[in-house]
């Protein structure tokens, strides 16, 4: 049997993230990413860039930056042919740091069960917005919780009835991140760009993360610059001892090779935290062969410690406790 090309690989690939993740979210995206899945010279012009550059969002998110929203997919493919220079610069400078504070409405039921107060971590903060839960609002579908000192947005998660709701907010004493390439709420550039990781069609995500930034940017966290393995057990160091530490991350391990996916556990497992992964099935396989039935490839696992319990959509939209 001949082996799968790169550029069969990268076909495929487009195929997934349309038929997975723009399905049913972004029409527009799923046009596209269809299209390129079909466009042999742009799957070329792909195959050639770095492993971690040939992401879907990566693309979406560089065209846009220099050419808007191209009106339907044969003109987005025509830029993406025609202006493969500029696009390819961007691409190669950036990397897909969406930052998703809805996520932080699948993470409520676990950090607001734990003894509080509680110190947050997180690794592959982006800008952040994540370090926030107890400056949110959220509607369960029945069940809403707000702050009490502050107008902010409100994350809308279906959850299934075995979902332990919170009566409460969290109480987050402290709270740090680590990032390879933070983004900086003070810097309008990086919030530009973290605007356009989020997808066209979805006008409420882009109004919640522009108040999440507001949120971020009258406290602004305090984030590493550096690699998670080298830096993970220094700022873990100094977490208050009086809070409960909470190491935590959501769509980030997918990017490290498996390899390094194992190190982070063996040496997040070895501190004294609650260990919380919000991810893909596939980025720890020991986790999800716990599971009695499989994820869908469109949702992501919950789980505390290495042991699963909930499933989760991507974009926070929902929480299913197992």
């Amino acid at each position: 049997m001949n082996e799968e090309s790169e550029v069969e690989k990268l076909r495929r690939r487009y195929l997934r993230f349309a038929e997975f993740e723009a399905k049913g979210n972004s029409p527009t995206y799923w046009s596209f990413t269809t299209a390129v899945a079909d466009n042999e010279r742009i799957l070329e012009l792909l195959a050639i860039l770095p492993k971690e550059k040939q992401q879907p969002n990566l693309l979406l998110a560089a065209v846009r930056l220099q050419y808007g929203v191209p009106k339907n997919p044969r003109e987005f493919c025509d830029l993406v042919i025609s202006h493969w220079d500029e696009i390819r610069t961007v691409v190669l400078n950036r990397s897909t740091q969406t930052n998703e504070p809805a996520r932080c409405a699948t993470l409520l039921p676990v950090m607001a069960d734990l003894a509080q107060p509680i110190a947050l971590l997180e690794v592959g903060t982006s800008a952040g917005l994540c370090l926030f839960p107890d400056h949110y609002a959220y509607d369960y579908g029945g069940v809403r919780l707000l702050p009490t000192d502050e107008v902010p947005p409100t994350f809308m998660c279906h959850a299934n009835r075995r979902t332990p709701i919170p009566s409460r907010l969290p109480e987050v004493s402290w709270r740090g991140g680590i990032d390879v390439r933070p983004l900086s709420v003070s810097e309008e550039a990086d919030m530009n760009w973290l605007r356009l990781l989020v997808w066209p069609d979805q006008t409420d995500r882009l109004d919640n993360l522009n108040q999440a930034i507001k949120v971020a940017q009258r406290n602004p966290p305090r984030i590493v610059e550096g690699d998670l393995l080298m830096n993970l057990e220094a700022l873990a160091s100094v977490m208050p001892a009086d809070a409960t530490s909470v190491v935590f991350h959501s769509a980030t391990l997918a990017y490290l090779p498996r390899s390094e996916r194992e190190r982070f556990v063996s040496m997040v497992s070895a501190l004294d935290v609650i260990w919380v992964s919000n991810e893909h099935p596939a980025v720890f396989p020991g986790i999800s062969s716990k599971m009695r039935s499989e994820v869908p490839q469109d949702r992501f696992l919950l789980s505390v410690n290495g042991d699963p319990v909930a499933i989760t959509g991507p974009h926070g939209q929902s929480v299913d406790w197992l």
